[in-house]
């Protein structure tokens, strides 16, 4: 199993539609971040996927340390 790459170091600020699913890159290697675009076969790391429900913006993890996937809990703060 493979270790996920740091995106960024800061949260990925997001729109999001209620009730519309996204897939948040749990690898860190999507050129479509925060979304998953496939990258990650071969990792042994998925996706995971995330349904919103409401309409906001939201802050996506970037750091792919995060204890609260797929949203930012603070630990790219930590991950230096």
């Amino acid at each position: 199993m493979t270790e996920p790459v740091v995106a960024q170091k800061s949260p990925y600020k997001t729109a999001v539609e209620a009730g519309r699913k996204v897939m948040w890159c749990a690898c860190g290697r999507s050129a479509s971040q925060p979304f998953c675009d496939g990258s990650h076969k071969g990792t042994g790391i998925t996706p995971l996927a995330y349904t919103p429900e409401e309409s906001k913006e939201l802050f996506f993890c970037g750091c792919k340390q995060t204890k609260n996937p797929p949203l930012c809990d603070g630990s790219h703060k930590q991950s230096d």
